[in-house]
């Protein structure tokens, strides 16, 4: 008898042991929940705050970026006689449009708006304005049709994309190796193609990169790695923000990354924008045919040089978005020795040299393009 009594008692007892343990993982659960929705508004409060801090450093770097672009304005202006000082100018110039583009992609990331450009521009010109945004711009060939325009809002936020992929296709191919860009209409609106010579990419950065190319919402900048790379990510972003399609990892025709942004039809102008071109005032009534303007490597020898109709005009805020100069002879400076036509060579070379005019033809003021 006592002995039952026994179990019953050790039973009872275990069956409140037993509830005790529940109740206690189901509390522990509760914490854990708790904790894990405590830790995580602390990271996105972390990360709000480093992007808020990030945000506003990169707007003012990017004022004083500007402002170092216009006192270059007045300085390629000022020396656009002497081919030595100008092309010294221009690698300081270009290295600025360089920082600019970084400037812009990191505040991209940090909810900041690009600049919006009021009118449509060629796809070449476009193309032309990421090539003078990378350090070898001079590996950059493009092929394209002048007559198909990406409206204005879409200008920029495709510019800014392909530089950076221009520029990951140059960083991770041999030098001296070519970069081609293929522009090319498809029924569902215009593909630029990137094709590369270098190794291409294994599987694992091909996801990496499928995954940051088509994130739909903010992207963790604390986990882009030391150093950062932010080329993928920034793609993904504008390209989700805008109406865009981004894709890599297919092989190029040289053994490299083929890397394609798709522009659908509605960021497409229906009106004709004639590509960059010369502003002289036509004589007899008679409009000059555009030049077709080839890519120049900065260096003294290979910037004194124009076209016989003259290079095109940088405008403030409106006009043609791309001018690069083509290569010429030691003879063609002696065309140009009056103090007016120099400082028309000087503006236009350093046009290219920061990524063409999209710095000056777009509002730099925040917010969506509809605002």
């Amino acid at each position: 008898m006592a002995l039952r009594r026994t179990r019953k008692d050790l039973e009872a007892g275990l069956g409140q042991a037993q509830g005790r343990i529940e109740q206690l993982e189901a509390h522990i659960d509760t914490l854990g929940a708790r904790h894990r929705g405590e830790l995580a508004d602390v990271r996105a409060d972390a990360e709000s705050a480093t992007k808020a801090v990030l945000k506003s450093a990169m707007g003012t770097l990017q004022s004083l970026a500007e402002e170092q672009q216009l006192l270059l304005d007045g300085l390629l202006k000022k020396y656009g006689n002497d081919s030595e000082v100008l092309a010294d100018l221009m690698s300081v110039d270009h290295t600025g449009s360089q920082f600019s583009r970084r400037a812009k992609g990191i505040s991209v990331l940090c909810g900041g708006w690009l600049g919006r450009r009021e009118g449509a521009a060629t796809v070449y010109d476009v193309a032309r304005s990421a090539q003078g945004r990378i350090k070898d711009f001079n590996r950059v060939s493009i092929h394209a049709q002048d007559s198909v325009a990406v409206t204005g809002k879409a200008v920029e936020p495709v510019a800014v994309v392909l530089a950076e992929l221009l520029d990951n296709a140059t960083t991770y191919s041999a030098p001296g190796t070519p970069v081609e860009v293929n522009i090319q209409a498809v029924p569902t609106g215009v593909c630029f193609i990137v094709d590369d010579a270098g190794l291409g990419m294994d599987q694992e950065t091909k996801d990496r990169a499928a995954a940051l190319l088509s994130a739909d919402g903010p992207v963790d900048i604390t986990g882009l790695g030391d150093p950062p790379r932010f080329g993928f990510a920034v793609c993904g972003m504008l390209a989700n923000r805008y109406g865009f399609h981004v894709s890599v990892g297919s092989v190029s025709p040289y053994g490299g990354v083929r890397a394609v942004i798709r522009i659908p039809e509605s960021l497409l102008s229906a009106d004709v924008v004639a590509p960059a071109e010369p502003e002289q005032e036509p004589e007899d009534g008679q409009e000059d045919a555009p030049h077709r303007l080839a890519p120049v490597p900065v260096g003294p020898s290979r910037v004194v040089g124009t076209t016989s109709g003259g290079l095109p005009k940088r405008r403030r805020r409106q006009g043609p978005i791309a001018v690069v100069p083509p290569p010429q002879g030691s003879g063609a400076l002696d065309k140009e020795t009056s103090e007016s036509s120099g400082e028309v060579t000087a503006s236009r070379l350093g046009a290219f040299a920061r990524g063409t005019q999209l710095g000056r033809t777009t509002n730099t003021t925040e917010g969506p393009d509809h605002q």
